[in-house]
């Protein structure tokens, strides 16, 4: 029986599987309609038979997701084919018509049986299915319901608390909702915030692209834009804000409403100004400081000012003395007026005037004819400045030195200009000062070039681009060679030799006067040394010039002796010379160290006698042993007849000298001629190119070995 059950589920199987929503594979299934076919084969040989247990198996192919029509059909068609052949009792065909009439009417009720409780079944689970989508339809209702009043809540309760403004407009920009905030930013009046088009909250500081990003938002062009926009508020003061606006669109993507954030910048805006203020103005006067007036000057050398430029660079004429006798604070109260002067000296049109620091400030022009322009406002701030100035009870002259630099722009750099301006400046002060002065480029490269070598000067010495040569110094009466003055020169690897008078005056303005005076002492001893050796004991004098820095260093004896004593050499063969104009007025102090080096035997020269003006009776007090006439006094005497008024300054020179027990040496002498007057007016040493020029230490030698030197007759 259970072969012919597993057969009659198998054939059950392949009837309504293809017609069934399962998730079971068809063997999975036919083993499921087993126990099935099994209840049914029991009901079919009852006694009493009841059709009711059938009701079973119709609901349980309902529940097996048997639920397409097809498959209620298939099942009764198989039921009533094969239950009873494979089913019902053995040998059922030899029974008699009453025993098969029975078996096919019990399976024609189980059919109906089925057929009833697949309905029924059916019919509940449709019933329940409904009853569950209403459910979760009423749930999903109830929830979209909650979660659109929980979002309103959320978006009121931010809306009305956010701390920036929020405002709603529709796209014609006529303003629909705003928040609190944002009515307090404008002043707390509702009507004048929602009664309002955004078109009417125009502001002159509105950039022009802030409301073509505007028209694009509301034409759907772009979602958002982000600015900083003023508005003003019914009171006429200024809000600013960063402004960000968003559009929003309905469910089917079109613009609906623009929404609009809002913070208030305001108070951080007018933070910004003041700092940027501090940062570009004078703590003390309040006028443009260096930064804000380089800011000008590049905008005028860009040529957005015009096409010409003038500036006028001025600093204040003996305003140290101020601050050294009235103090700093006198001197800052004497800057505050000054600067007011200036600042009503600037009236024209894009003139604005800048103090750099210190006592230095400097005004600007700019138009078609800046050098006039420039010129009037030169003169007008000098005119201001004549006015003394009252300060603590007394009258103080101001005065001051303009350096001017004018020109067309695009042409140099904010730099360029500042650096020219202030040589030009130094320039108008080493004239006098209280006064103006434009710039040349000759000059301004001139003092670009003495800057340089300025700079260069400490290297040069540290490596050695110094050198010395000689020029000798000839006895008059027979033109031998007496001695040789030792001349520095300066090898530079750019601008090639350079003389004394391109780096010594730069030497003693940066100290470095001192370590080179020394070399050029050690470099010329050595060398008259060396001479020494080589003439077989007879010393020539070497004479070394000394600056005036170095007779005020208190190391000069020490190392004038120091030197001597390395090297050998008597101190009669050094003779030191100072310039007259060096010891006009010297107190005793400084004629200590001189007099020191002449009792140590060392000669003392008085360099350019006759240019200093000093008075002759101050001769007797300084240690000195000779005289070196300026060539001033002797270019009169190159050509024949002498300039008698030469020739008798000289001759009294001569003879004052020699009444004081001085020997006198005459410079740059040049002409056979001058050189016989001078040798008949008794001077005693010469030098000049008539003998010759510098040269190296080498030919000093030779000279001193040969009668080269030409001797006047």
């Amino acid at each position: 029986m259970e072969d012919r059950i597993a057969r009659f589920a198998t054939i059950w199987g392949r009837a309504i599987f293809p017609v069934t929503a399962t998730s079971l594979t068809r063997p999975e299934f036919e083993r499921h309609l087993v126990p099935l076919t099994r209840t049914l084969t029991e009901a079919l040989h009852a006694r009493p038979f009841d059709a009711a247990v059938a009701q079973r198996v119709g609901a349980e192919l309902v529940a097996v997701h048997c639920t397409d029509p097809e498959a209620l059909a298939g099942t009764l068609g198989v039921i009533e084919s094969y239950l009873v052949l494979y089913c019902g009792p053995d040998g059922l065909e030899g029974s008699g018509v009453e025993a098969t009439a029975e078996y096919h009417a019990r399976c024609a009720r189980l059919q109906h049986a089925i057929a009833a409780g697949y309905a029924r079944a059916l019919r509940e689970r449709t019933l329940s299915e409904q009853e569950a989508i209403a459910r979760s339809a009423l749930t999903a209702r109830t929830d979209a319901q909650q979660a659109l009043h929980a979002s309103e809540e959320r978006f009121r309760a931010v809306f009305e608390g956010a701390a920036v403004g929020i405002g709603i407009a529709d796209l014609d920009g006529n303003v629909l909702e705003v928040n609190d905030t944002l009515l307090q930013m404008f002043g707390g009046l509702e009507g004048h915030v929602r009664s309002r088009n955004v078109s009417e909250w125009g502001h002159p500081d509105d950039t022009p692209h802030v409301w073509r990003m505007y028209g694009e938002l509301v034409r759907g062009e772009r979602e958002s834009y982000r600015v900083e926009k003023p508005y003003y508020r019914h009171d006429g003061t200024v809000l600013w804000t960063n402004l960000t606006v968003s559009l929003l669109r309905d469910a089917e993507g079109k613009p609906q409403y623009q929404l609009a954030l809002m913070e208030d910048t305001t108070e951080r805006r007018l933070l910004n100004l003041r700092l940027r203020y501090e940062a570009t103005h004078d703590a003390l006067t309040g006028l443009p400081n260096r930064t804000l007036f380089f800011e000008r000057l590049e905008k005028a050398l860009s040529g957005s000012g015009g096409d010409r430029y003038g500036l006028c660079y001025l600093d204040l004429d003996g305003f140290k003395a101020v601050n050294d006798s009235l103090g700093h604070s006198a001197g800052d109260r004497l800057l505050v007026e000054v600067a007011d002067r200036l600042q009503s000296c600037a009236t024209g049109p894009g003139e604005v005037v800048a103090r750099l620091g210190g006592d230095e400030f400097v005004a600007l022009t700019t138009g078609p004819d800046t050098e006039q322009q420039v010129t009037d406002l030169a003169v007008r701030i000098l005119t201001a400045l004549s006015t003394p100035i009252r300060l603590e009870g007394r009258e103080l002259s101001v005065r001051g030195s303009i350096g001017i630099v004018e020109g067309r722009a695009k042409e140099r750099t904010p730099a360029e200009v500042l650096r020219s301006a202030d040589i030009t400046m130094y320039r108008a002060k080493a004239a006098g000062g209280n006064r103006f002065e434009f710039a040349d480029a000759e000059a301004d490269a001139r003092a670009i070039t003495r800057h340089g070598l300025t700079n260069a000067l400490p290297a040069a010495l540290e490596r050695g681009e110094f050198f010395i040569e000689y020029q000798p110094l000839v006895h008059m009466r027979d033109g031998t060679v007496h001695g040789a003055e030792a001349l520095v020169r300066w090898s530079h690897p750019q601008y090639g030799v350079l003389g004394p008078d391109r780096f010594i005056p730069l030497a003693e303005r940066t100290g470095l006067i001192v370590p080179l005076g020394r070399w050029v002492l050690e470099e010329a001893v050595r060398q008259a040394r060396a001479w020494q050796r080589e003439h077989g004991g007879a010393a020539l004098r070497i004479n070394v010039n000394l600056s005036p820095t170095q007779l005020h260093h208190p190391g000069l004896v020490a190392d004038t002796v120091a030197v001597l004593e390395k090297s050998g050499l008597a101190p009669g063969a050094l003779c030191l010379e100072v310039t007259e104009s060096a010891l006009i007025g010297a107190d005793d102090e400084l004629l200590e160290p001189l007099r020191r080096l002449a009792e140590l035997g060392v000669d003392i020269a008085l360099d350019d006698f006759g240019t200093g003006y000093s008075n002759l009776a101050n001769l007797r007090r300084l240690p000195v042993s000779v005289l070196k006439l300026d060539r001033s006094f002797t270019r009169g005497m190159q050509q024949q007849p002498a300039d008698p008024v030469d020739v008798k300054i000289v001759e009294g020179i001569v003879a004052l000298a020699h009444s004081l027990e001085l020997a006198v040496t005459v410079e740059g002498v040049e002409t056979g001629a001058q050189a016989a007057q001078l040798r008949a007016l008794g001077c005693d040493t010469a030098q000049g190119w008539y003998y010759a020029r510098p040269g190296a230490p080498d030919r000093i030698h030779a000279l001193s070995l040969s009668d080269a030197v030409p001797t006047p007759s």
